[in-house]
């Protein structure tokens, strides 16, 4: 099926809960207008529904294939990523002097999100790109810089990040690939690295490989970790590319889904050392990676939520069109199955959870843009805060939801979402591995209550909870039903959530297990909570619209009927969560290992 994107969500998300208005003001950021960010995103949709989202199923027939050390990608990729490049969408976030757009984080996140709806597959090697950029601009020596960011930029060559090692998956204090110095400033790599994505493929010229060493006398554990350059093609002095590198893959993986991406087996200095730089300091190569981590955690969420949109899309055509039973309330034939009271519900759980999903995304990118433009210092400390606290959210939450929204567009399709030829069933593939890759929901989670929450003593998310208790002040100032419903149900998610984050607090010290037997639900309330609050807003900008009576009425009232959905049946869940998290521990801890 064809995707078209939600221009018309994207842009009221962007202007009335991200305020693009107040992010065009700050310094740097004056390229931003309203005008020019519908402009982008309008020329972004055609990019990626007209050239990237017509490879994704094909793409999952014919994925990339490795021979004799080389990866040739699906057919149509390598024009369709020259095209990208050459329009400058890799650079749309970053700055000009190496030859990026420079706007903001909001505006780059809709692109985002549209590219990972037309194709997941396609899309992981700009993510990895965008993450190296990060690391190497915040890292990077000013020589680095000069040799590699305007060629990442342009995606005349792509990035990679290397952590995982066979006997080192999350747990990277177990990381062996070592850096052997070699005297002139440069380091030879050897080591083995696992997971690697898109870590060989004939897009680019070069691919330049960050990786995560120890050099010899390096303490043990995270604290003896550091980060290198190792490029496939060495780069001369004149920045032309030199000779190969002793960086090879040995094999790439046949997975679930995601299948037209490459994921690599790298292999480093089986010739005699493949060449590196260090970037930054010894033993600083987690707290840089972490750089590349965070962007790249952000940019899953993302995924999560275009592909949940896409699944949605595919879900209501079908719905539309599939002929089925007559409806309940009589009728003379058969009709289409979007008549059905059970239809409807999975799709307006599909729509809201993409919906609420996205706002928080875009909501936390504007936070972003404050964190690292705005003139005040305290104010652009607490802005990075509060993005910090909601990254693993974001990641963990709307990668969770976007498994349910794929499921349930499965579902939708009955038999024949079971049937690879529809489609449905790639979206439910796909998702998978968007729980696992650049850490897992747990993991989410345990950074969630170890440094977002425990770290400050539930400062930032009280003041967010604070920010959540504003907006139900605000929806009592409206009469009806539906802001009646969205007021009670907000009101008792921010008491459920206020009451997990002081258990958190208490009893870290002295019950640790159970704080983290109950850190991926946190994680999870914490998604439909602040989901809910920005529905929540939704509904009163739409509402408050209807009331000019300006704009698109029927958008306007199926924003609130959305919203209102979301939280009769999604922001529901909150006090049930409350009570699995504070007193659910102990049947998680009960049995003995032997009783398993």
């Amino acid at each position: 099926m064809s995707y078209q994107a939600p221009l018309k969500d994207m842009l009221f998300v962007m202007n009335e809960l991200a305020g693009l208005a107040d992010i065009h003001t700050l310094p740097g950021c004056e390229d931003a207008t309203p005008d020019t960010a519908e402009a982008v995103l309008e020329e972004n949709a055609k990019f990626c529904g007209g050239v990237v989202a017509p490879l994704n199923w094909p793409s999952d027939k014919e994925p990339s294939f490795w021979h004799d050390g080389q990866v040739t990608t699906s057919k149509g990729f390598k024009e369709a990523f020259k095209a990208y490049g050459e329009a400058g969408w890799q650079g749309v976030q970053h700055p000009t002097e190496f030859g990026g757009q420079g706007l903001p984080k909001l505006l780059a996140t809709p692109c985002i999100e549209m590219l990972n709806a037309a194709s997941i597959s396609f899309a992981l090697v700009a993510l990895l790109s965008d993450g190296a950029i990060e690391a190497l601009l915040t890292a990077g020596s000013d020589e680095q810089k000069a040799t590699y960011l305007e060629k990442l930029v342009s995606g005349k060559w792509t990035g990679t990040m290397n952590l995982t090692e066979p006997q080192a998956g999350s747990d990277l204090a177990a990381v062996r690939t070592r850096a052997e110095p070699q005297g002139d400033g440069t380091y030879k790599v050897f080591g083995t690295k696992i997971f690697i994505t898109y870590g060989e493929h004939d897009l680019a010229e070069n691919i330049v490989h960050l990786v995560l060493a120890r050099t010899p006398d390096a303490p043990a554990g995270v604290k003896g970790i550091s980060l290198f350059i190792v490029p496939k093609f060495l780069v001369n002095a004149d920045g032309s590319l030199g000779e190969r590198n002793d960086a090879h893959c040995v094999s790439i993986e046949h997975k679930l889904g995601i299948k037209a991406s490459p994921t690599a087996v790298l292999q480093f200095g089986d010739h005699g050392g493949a060449i590196g730089t260090l970037v930054g300091e010894e033993n600083r190569g987690l707290e840089y990676m972490f750089i590349m981590m965070n962007a790249a955690r952000f940019g899953v969420g993302l995924q999560g939520i275009g592909l949940a949109e896409r699944a949605y899309q595919q879900a209501v055509a079908f719905a539309k069109e599939r002929v089925q039973s007559r409806d309940l309330a009589g009728s003379a034939g058969p009709v289409s199955i979007i008549h059905h009271p059970d239809v409807r519900r999975m799709l307006m759980s599909m729509r809201s959870q993409t919906e609420a999903a996205r706002a928080l995304a875009y909501v936390g990118a504007a936070i972003s843009d404050v964190a690292h433009h705005h003139p005040d210092a305290q104010v652009r400390a607490e802005s990075l805060a509060t993005y910090e606290y909601l990254v693993p959210i974001i990641k963990g939450w709307a990668t969770e939801m976007s498994q349910d929204v794929a499921r349930d567009g499965v579902q939708v399709h009955g038999g024949m979402g079971f049937i690879e030829e529809t489609g449905a069933a790639q979206h439910y593939r796909d998702a998978k591995i968007l729980t696992i890759y650049e850490g897992t929901t747990a993991i989410q989670a345990n950074d969630l209550v170890g440094r977002k929450t425990v770290r400050d003593g539930g400062a930032v998310a009280k003041a967010i909870i604070a920010q959540v208790r504003a907006t139900e002040a605000q929806l009592g100032e409206f009469t009806g039903a539906d802001f009646q419903a969205m007021q009670r149900h907000l009101a008792e998610g921010s008491a459920a959530l206020e009451a997990v984050v002081e258990y958190v607090v208490a009893n870290i010290k002295t019950d640790i297990k159970a704080v983290f037997a109950g850190s991926v639900p946190y994680l999870k309330l914490a998604g439909i909570v602040l989901g809910g609050w920005q529905m929540a807003r939704a509904a009163v900008a739409a509402q408050q619209r209807l009331g000019e009576g300006s704009g698109d009425a029927a958008f306007y009232k199926a924003k609130i009927s959305t919203a209102r959905f979301f939280a009769d049946h999604v922001l529901s869940q909150a006090p049930g969560l409350r009570a699995a998290i504070v007193d659910g521990s102990a049947g998680v801890m009960a049995l003995s290992e032997e009783q398993f």
